[in-house]
């Protein structure tokens, strides 16, 4: 049987193959290649913000609000685990009690730990950011970066490092006391110590001999250092006589993870 012809009289119907293409003119092939690019990056902005307002900072404050929670958490454990050695250590005295000696080595330890409250007099070092927006107070310096107006690590360890030399017996940041695996740290603008963060402006105190730790905060050259740019830019700087004062122990772990012998 013969069908009705699909195409106009005097052509022939073509082979497979062999028809004629659609042409595809450069601007419509140009126009489509502009709205599958948009549209792919509107399924990609979509995805990206979940139902979002993705202009916003909302996640970096969330991020520093996760950060404080943490640190407040961590700040609750320490206290939690300085109860606890505290009933512990009561425990283990009552079942074996020791004698005058043992105690007295005890403490003695304890006290060199940095895990018992320390008494004396002390001296504190005040650390403090410059003004956001300050420029050279001097002649000859060029106007600061911002690096060079804020606290840096190097900053904190100088100072620690330096009561220590001066024959400090213990040693508090902020309101953390030191131990030997202690570590200043600072990210951006903020310290991390043991778990917690800080923000400037930060406290170094000390219990040792007042003259003996305030001069060899004057003797440091990593001080010296430092106090050309707190004269130069206004960067923050203050030693005071705190007369008595007892420093707490330290409360957190004493488990060293990352130290290695050295043969």
């Amino acid at each position: 049987m013969s069908n009705s012809a699909d195409f106009p009289s005097g052509t022939d119907r073509p082979s497979p193959g062999t028809g004629r293409r659609r042409r595809w003119r450069p601007v419509r092939v140009l126009t489509a290649g502009v709205f599958a690019l948009a549209g792919l990056l509107f399924m990609t902005s979509f995805n990206t913000a979940k139902g979002t307002n993705i202009r916003t900072d909302d996640s970096l404050l969330k991020l520093s609000d996760l950060i404080q929670e943490r640190s407040r958490k961590n700040k609750d454990l320490d206290q939690s685990t300085g109860s606890l050695r505290d009933e512990v250590e009561s425990l283990a005295r009552r079942d074996s009690p020791g004698t005058k000696a043992d105690d007295a080595r005890l403490g003695a330890l304890e006290r060199n730990a940095g895990t018992k409250k320390l008494s004396g007099q002390a001296v504190s070092v005040t650390l403090t950011d410059a003004p956001p927006h300050a420029t050279a107070k001097l002649p000859g310096y060029p106007e600061p970066q911002p690096n060079d107006l804020v606290i840096h690590q190097q900053d904190l360890q100088a100072v620690v490092n330096a009561l220590w030399q001066g024959g400090a017996e213990g040693i508090k940041v902020m309101d953390q006391r030191l131990i030997s695996t202690s570590a200043v740290r600072c990210v951006g603008n903020t310290l991390i110590l043991q778990g917690r963060v800080y923000s400037p402006p930060y406290k170094v105190t000390a219990i040792g001999d007042p003259d003996r730790l305030k001069k060899a905060l004057a003797a440091s050259p990593e001080i010296q250092n430092y106090m050309l740019y707190v004269n130069a830019y206004g960067l923050g700087w203050k030693v005071d006589d705190d007369g008595a004062v007892t420093l707490p122990g330290y409360s957190g772990t004493v488990n060293l993870h990352d130290a290695k012998p050295v043969d």
